[in-house]
């Protein structure tokens, strides 16, 4: 299943590429509609948009899958039931096809929904309390989205369609288009994980790492800046744009510092995600949606390829995700340990990596831009946290002598896996300056002074510097003593995010609830109906029931008393 499932993907990955490079080529746009039924003069019509940005995605989404799968054949071989996860990471793909090639509202939703439905399935793929726990988090925070993609469906009912594409441009000045356009940038925001809809992100890492892979580098996460994309007209003319800028930078800024205060390795490059969507829907608001989807596509190949290092890591580590129980992998896993160190170089923004050209882009491009101070804070300050955790992880896993138990058989002869990590790691060396030259037919040219052409450089030195200082085991000590525990906490903790999402939400409602149940359901409508009812008719059947066995002369005179009664009534009626 693993073989054929990659060889189909694959190839079909390549042939999508090569149309999308022909569709970029000749500037060409296909709008392909299909009439599924026709009945009674009434018909349902399917429609696709192929154009090069559908089909690029597309062929990206396919070859990460591919890998994906090919690399879980020895990744999940103890599993009994492979073939059954084989076919959810299928379906979850589908899913993600049909969002991207639809430029309808409701055909994106059945993708959309699909994709919150699989990502349920595997989140809870390992039965545990904490994947079920995990598995409701992102169900029920993504169900959000859903409700607002449902609702602008609703309100798209004023329009002849429900083809987004054909009224974005002619009525993006008008109230329902901003309504439209708003609910959709909720749908994006709960699918991207933004503030304040965060918390599910590193709750999802329960699932096994293929899925994390495959799920948080270029599919589930990227759907809502990839429908963004699409709605970028929207966004450039009106206040929403403002507001995404300020929440998806506020996102960026969190899940950095958070970072830098997480042990678990899956946690840790979630977070990393969670930053780099920050910084596609933060530079996506500004209007510059090219430089979003190029983003978009470099961080899917390096992110994949850092989840894939991850699985192998633990896998070798006997399943434990705690960077400090690791050390010296550099040593025992050199092949694994150059994939993750790309990859991490790739993250940081290294040049000539694939991170770099998209990364340093979008801060130039920051820095030309008429943008406030605290945006540019937020810009800047993230990047420089984004190398402090990708230094601080490094210098926890590969340096050092190895900290868990001597029993550890470390090696790095996992080929099948290996395999499927080489082939992303050539993408995540090449991929950059191959989607610049493809994307951006002609060069950018961004004329800054030298302090700020040397700004993005200098903040990434500066962070990989930091992130080194605060892991040194001497200094550790001292950096605890320096920050206020409950600071830490703050910090380390999403800022509360997941607290105020589960318990903050479920408290009142549920403490309100027992209140009713108490005071009305087991209060007074028992005290008024059924109980009290039976506790009474009771207590008169008692006391009857003494006075007959005492007296039988009570019982014969009530006997004829009911009978009188009975008579009258009947020559009444």
């Amino acid at each position: 299943m693993c073989s054929i499932s990659f060889i189909n993907l694959i190839s079909i990955s390549l042939t999508c590429f090569l149309l999308s490079l022909y569709y970029l080529l000749n500037n060409m746009v296909y709008f392909i509609e299909w009439e599924v039924v026709s009945l009674n003069s009434m018909s349902i019509v399917m429609t696709f948009l192929f154009d090069w940005m559908s089909l690029l995605f597309m062929s990206f989404v396919l070859m990460i899958a591919s890998l994906v799968i090919f690399y879980s054949k020895e990744y999940m071989e103890s599993d009994e039931n492979i073939n059954r996860f084989i076919m959810l990471v299928l379906m979850f793909v589908l899913s993600m096809m049909l969002l991207i090639i639809s430029p309808n509202l409701v055909s994106i939703l059945l993708g959309w929904d699909g994709l919150g439905l699989v990502s349920y399935c595997l989140v809870i793929y390992f039965q545990n309390i904490k994947s079920y726990n995990a598995g409701m988090l992102t169900a029920l925070s993504n169900r959000i989205g859903d409700v607002a993609l449902l609702l602008a469906i609703a309100w798209m009912l004023n329009y002849g369609s429900w083809n987004y594409i054909f009224y974005l441009e002619v009525m993006q000045n008008e109230f329902s288009m901003l309504m439209i356009g708003s609910l959709v940038m909720l749908a994006a925001m709960t699918k991207s994980a933004q503030i304040p809809f965060s918390s599910w992100l590193p709750a999802a890492m329960a699932a096994p790492t293929p899925v994390s892979a495959l799920v948080h580098s270029s599919t589930l996460v990227t759907a809502g800046v990839y429908l963004l994309i699409r709605f970028n007209i929207v966004l450039s003319t009106s206040w929403l744009g403002q507001l995404l800028l300020l929440l998806s930078g506020l996102t960026m800024f969190m899940a950095g510092l958070g970072a830098n205060f997480e042990f678990d390795l899956k946690k840790i490059i979630a977070l990393s995600t969670l930053s780099q969507l920050g910084l596609m829907m933060s530079i996506l608001s500004m209007g510059f949606y090219k430089l979003a989807m190029f983003h978009l596509l470099t961080h899917a190949l390096f992110k994949a390829l850092l989840f894939m290092c991850a699985g192998a890591i633990i896998h070798n580590m006997n399943n434990s995700q705690d960077i400090r129980l690791m050390g010296g992998l550099s040593i025992h896993m050199p092949l694994t340990s150059a994939c993750f160190n790309v990859s991490n170089l790739a993250l940081c923004g290294m040049p000539f990596l694939a991170g770099f050209y998209s990364k340093d882009m979008i801060l130039e491009i920051v820095s030309i831009s008429n943008i406030n101070m605290f945006s540019f804070f937020l810009y800047f300050f993230s990047t420089g946290l984004t190398v402090s955790y990708s230094f601080r992880l490094v210098y926890y896993s590969m340096t050092g002598d190895l900290n868990c138990g001597s029993l550890n058989m470390l090696n790095d002869e996992s080929w099948v896996m290996l395999r499927g990590m080489l082939g992303l790691l050539f993408m995540s060396i090449i991929g950059g300056s191959m989607l610049n030259w493809l994307i951006f037919p002609f060069p950018y040219m961004i004329c800054l002074p030298g302090y700020l052409k040397m700004l993005t450089l200098f903040v990434c030195i500066v962070g990989g510097l930091f992130g080194y200082l605060i892991s040194i085991s001497n200094l550790y000590s001292l950096n605890k003593s320096l920050l206020n525990y409950n600071l830490t906490l703050f910090l380390g903790s999403m800022w509360f995010m997941p607290y105020i999402s589960t318990y903050g939400m479920i408290f009142y409602p549920l403490n309100y609830g027992q209140l009713v149940v108490k005071s009305f359901d087991q209060g007074w409508s028992e005290y008024f109906g059924g109980q009290h009812l039976y506790y009474k008719l009771s207590n008169y059947s008692k006391t009857l029931f003494l006075m007959h066995n005492n007296s039988l002369k009570i019982y014969l005179m009530l006997f004829v008393f009911w009978i009188m009664i009975l008579f009258s009534f009947l020559l009444f009626l």
